[in-house]
């Protein structure tokens, strides 16, 4: 089949070259089109249940809302993970489903089942799915500044910018936080209802009646039709005030004779600072799942554009928060050191060829291959991303070695005196053949060694399953083209004239063989050297530190402050003032600091008003780490507040896998909150004394003030009252209730009865007047008794069980070395009670999934590799002298990674799989020379040092073109150039061992063990 592929080409030659066109514009279509983003797609299909009740504490919520509502969604199909959040009026359940399941058909599910249950649960309950996005979704984030008041700004948000970026192709939503929702409001004065008679219930039943336009059909006056409607919806506070609520024969008694009318606010749930200088109003765009992010961005910059012109005068949008500036920065990273790989390769080939037209000839496959990788990673769905681009550069280097050995063995077979008078395609044809097995055989092993990376789970098999999608891609286009456009390329470019080995190969090739001979002579001391270095090798990768993945520096960061859990918002969002200030002061660099207390309009990020996220935006190239030790120093002159580090991506991919934030999450599971508030304490104690551990902290779950309402059943049944109507009056004092809108225009503001006003103290709460159903009032305190009590921030359940989180960030040490440290130190410190247990999980269970499963797949590879050896060379042992290579090419990868100082992470444990097809394959590409030598005749010291000397050259290209390859990734910096770096390490140092070891070591074991072969 090889050989029909070849002969086809050369035959057909315009076919050829037209298939050749059609790939460069297929590839440079799918490549114009291909979806742009920093990360490839880490989420699991999610979705979110997000239902508001004001007024509900977090255990009036988790008992009537959350935990209803988990019940009916246990049991679906397909569901992995089932967490929620229950919080002061606001319930968050999310649901994760396996990898590959559709989203419609998940939300379907999940719909299905709720509105099932929403006739159980209580009235008054506002909310459903949230919008369709993902934990990564958040692309653009932006404040709307001027000298408006803070009401005006946020109507500005609401009703002129969300509704135009909500147009944009890719928005998905258009979260809104921070300044104040204007709602009408109706406050009743007691004294004049009394005086009038007039009960809540009906100034409510009046509010409710007369807000509404209608329609009556239609009439025909002559020839014409008249549209009957029925005006009779409020606009404005006057058209409140006139309503009439009782009538009698002598007066009629309005809306503004027994009530204040006003325009007030919603309760707020959360605020924004900017800046230091006080509140505003923030905007955050959200991207629909599977959107391109630099489409999106760019669309709502346009569309941004487009808004400034209705905005009012002095009126601005400032963004500080745009995911395209990251996209652009970490592809960019990839992408110019995947353009000096090429350079590199390129000016390699002309070195170690010394023949430009046969340089030309090789390096034509570079671009083919890469447009026909474009056009299978559009083909699979894969984006242009950080890990797909890094795949491309690892490949660089190895893309062209079977163009090399197919347009080494043209020329040799050109220059041969028997090419001489016989056809010039006939004498390509014959070249190519000659190779055409082995190269497809080492290609096919190269490939193979990147198929566990294909299994890898979670978060890993998102991140590193691109990468080796995108190599394998990679190199069956170069295996293709190798066999079909190369040998075309060949045939019209390559002369037969005699040609010398350039300087490059003749030099290496004289400071080789006296190394060869030297060592053949004495195998036992160069034997004793390898054992040596594996044995060092060994030694120091015990000694490795493990870790997940390093830390990519998205530029900005984001500094994380919690408070005491029974602050107020304005008491939170001044400490965020002052903070602000303060870091000013400390980093100057910083351009921008913008921070959210409180929960978002959506509740997406339900936070406490105690919590805040605080974006610090920073320019490109400054000391992070130095930066975030100063806000630490800062932050030790706020006490009282813990904090934390992390940045925005950062951050949602922990809490998307987790529900937390941080390198290491300790969950514990029990039923008591007290003893698990309790037990939290103590973990995290333990975790502040073992060395490594940074910005230990848990979500104080207890704090919170609560007046508990303690109901006299017998003094409301003596009033002939119910605990429903002592809770209804409640409602209307504190938080209000809604009892219709007011519409303006597009905008549609809430109307609001509040009884007297919000009270402001316990006392003023017992002097509430309660209507009584005869007539007459009867003050609250009469009714219930008061008691202030410390309560529940939140309640966190998974799979139905409740839960809190200890998190804890690494740093100065590695991460499983870490974690081991702590285990041990909390399993002697901390002694759990009956029906309580720990989970340890963040990054630490990612790193050990992804090591179990290597541990799994990758020896199941090295077999593959070993049969596939077996039947190229039909032989045990010779199968088995190429094997021997791997363990020299981990030589290298230790060492580099010990020198280097960085941790055996899932990016260096790739490079490593990515040795094993390096290192195979210069062991194939010198056994099989040396068996073709041994068949020749030739004594078999003979046939080690020619063999050697002749396959010098190809050896050292494979090693070097995929080794210079990596070295841009080595020294790039950037976003992104983190993770890639372990990797370049890893396999530039195991190349110069695997080379080393490969060109002297096995020649020794071949003249050793050859003879006593064992064949199939």
């Amino acid at each position: 089949m090889l050989d029909a592929l070849t002969r086809s080409a050369l035959a057909r030659p315009l076919l050829t070259v037209l298939a050749a066109l059609l790939l460069i514009a297929g590839g440079l279509h799918a490549a114009m089109n291909l979806p742009i983003d920093a990360f490839p797609d880490v989420s699991a299909p999610q979705v979110k249940i997000i239902v508001k009740l004001p007024g509900m504490t977090p255990e009036e919520m988790e008992a009537r809302v959350t935990t209803p509502i988990e019940i009916e969604m246990l049991g679906l199909p397909k569901q992995t993970m089932l967490r929620s959040t229950s919080k002061y009026g606001l319930s968050d359940i999310t649901i994760d489903f396996e990898d590959g399941t559709d989203i419609y058909w998940a939300r379907n599910q999940v719909s299905e089942r709720l509105n099932g249950i929403m006739g159980d649960l209580p009235p008054g309950l506002t909310g459903g799915l949230a919008p369709i996005t993902t934990p990564l979704g958040e692309m653009f984030m932006f404040t709307v500044e001027g000298d408006l008041p803070l009401v005006e700004r946020r109507a500005l948000l609401d009703w002129v910018i969300r509704p135009a970026l909500r147009t944009v192709r890719g928005v998905a939503d258009v979260n809104v936080l921070g300044g104040e929702a204007a709602a009408y409001e109706v406050v009743p004065d007691a004294a004049r209802m009394a005086a009038t008679g007039v009960t809540l219930d009906e100034l409510r039943s009046t509010l409710e009646r007369f807000n509404r336009n209608d329609g009556a059909g239609r009439i025909n006056e002559g020839d014409e039709t008249l549209l009957v409607r029925v005006q009779g919806r409020l606009t404005s506070l006057d058209d409140i005030g006139r309503l009439v609520v009782h009538a009698t024969p002598s007066a009629q008694i309005r809306v503004a004779d027994v009530a204040d009318v006003r325009l007030g606010a919603l309760t707020r749930m959360g605020g924004v600072t900017h800046n230091g200088r006080g509140e505003t109003v923030q905007g955050l765009v959200l991207g629909l799942r599977g959107a391109d992010a630099q489409q999106v961005v760019a669309g709502v910059r346009a569309r941004l554009e487009e808004v400034k012109a209705s905005l009012p005068a002095g009126v601005t949008v400032e963004p500080f928060y745009d995911r395209g500036e990251l996209v652009a920065s970490a592809v960019g990273t990839v992408s110019k050191a995947l353009i000096e790989a090429v350079v590199l390769v390129l000016v390699l080939l002309f070195l170690f060829l010394g023949n430009l037209r046969a340089a030309i000839a090789v390096a034509v496959i570079l671009p083919l291959a890469a447009l026909w990788t474009f056009l299978l990673m559009r083909q699979a769905g894969l984006s242009a991303n950080l890990m797909s681009l890094g795949g491309l550069s690892i490949a660089i280097g190895l893309l062209v070695d079977a163009a090399v050995v197919v347009v080494e063995n043209v020329v040799a077979h050109l220059h041969d005196r028997s090419a001489e008078g016989r056809p010039r395609h006939e004498v390509v044809l014959e070249a190519v053949r000659e190779v055409a097995v082995p190269t497809t055989a080492g290609i096919v092993i190269i490939a193979l060694v990147f198929v566990p990376l294909l299994s890898l789970q979670g978060l890993e098999g998102k991140l590193f399953g691109p990468v080796a999608l995108t190599i394998v891609f990679a190199l069956a286009g170069s295996l293709l083209l190798s066999l079909t456009v190369i040998p075309l390329l060949a045939r019209l470019l390559l002369r037969a004239d005699s040609h010398a080995d350039p300087w490059l190969p003749r030099t290496l090739s004289r400071l080789y063989t006296p190394l060869l001979q030297k060592a053949l002579a004495a195998p036992r001391v160069v034997g004793g050297i390898a054992g040596a270095l594996g044995v060092v090798a060994v030694v120091l990768y015990i000694g490795l530190g493990k870790t997940f993945m390093p830390t990519m520096d998205e530029g900005s960061l984001i500094v994380q402050l919690e408070k005491l859990p029974s602050i107020g918002l304005d008491a939170s969002l001044d400490i965020d003032t002052r903070f602000q200030r303060a870091l000013k002061d400390v980093v100057p660099e910083a351009q921008q600091i913008v921070a959210r207390a409180g929960s978002d309009e959506i509740g997406l990020d339900p936070m406490g008003l105690n919590q805040t996220d605080t974006f610090v935006s920073l320019p490109p190239g400054v000391d992070k780490p130095a930066i975030t030790e100063r806000i630490r120093t800062l932050l030790k002159e706020f006490p009282g507040v813990a904090y934390a580090f992390t940045q925005p991506i950062e951050m949602r991919v922990s809490e998307m896998i987790l529900g937390v934030r941080g390198d290491l999450a300790i969950r514990i599971f029990g039923p008591d909150l007290d003893v698990l508030n309790r037990k939290a304490e103590e973990i995290a104690e333990v975790l502040r004394s073992t060395p490594g551990a940074e910005d230990v902290f848990f979500v104080r779950n207890a704090g919170v003030q609560y007046l508990r309402v303690l109901p006299d059943t017998d003094a409301l049944a003596r009033a002939g009252l119910d605990i429903d109507a002592l809770a209804a009056a409640l409602r209307a004092q504190i938080e209000g209730e809604r009892v219709g809108l007011i519409q303006q225009q597009e905008r549609r503001i809430p109307l609001i009865v509040r009884s007297t006003g919000r009270a402001g103290a316990t006392d003023e709460l017992a002097q509430l007047p309660v209507a009584l159903p005869g007539g007459g009032r009867i003050a609250l305190g009469q009714l219930a008794r008061f008691e202030r009590v410390d309560g529940p921030v939140q309640i966190n359940r998974q799979l139905g069980s409740r839960n809190m989180v200890v998190i804890a960030n690494v740093g100065g040490r590695d991460l499983v070395g870490f974690v081991e440290d702590a285990r041990a130190r909390v399993a002697q410190k901390v002694e759990l009670p009956q029906g309580y247990r720990l989970t340890w999980g963040g990054e630490f269970e990612n790193q050990q999934r992804a090591a179990q499963r290597l541990a799994l797949v990758v020896p199941i590879a090295l077999v593959l590799i070993f049969l596939i050896l077996f039947s190229t060379f039909n032989s045990l042992r010779q199968a088995t002298l190429v094997m021997a290579n791997v363990p020299f090419a981990m030589i290298g990868g230790v060492f580099a990674l010990a020198l280097s100082g960085e941790y055996l992470s899932v990016p260096a444990s790739v490079g490593f799989i990515a040795l094993l097809g390096i290192a195979v394959l210069n062991g194939v590409v010198l056994v099989s020379y040396f068996n073709q030598l041994h068949a020749a005749g030739l004594p078999l010291h003979e046939v080690v040092v020619q063999g050697a000397q002749r396959r010098l050259r190809p050896v050292l290209l494979t090693a070097s073109m995929a080794a210079l390859g990596l070295v841009p990734l080595l020294f790039a910096t950037g976003p992104g150039s983190e993770i890639q770096r372990p990797l370049a390490i890893v396999v530039i140092g195991g190349l110069v061992s695997c080379t080393a070891l490969t060109l002297v070591l096995l020649p020794i074991l071949y003249k050793r063990f050859s003879q006593s072969s064992i064949s199939a």
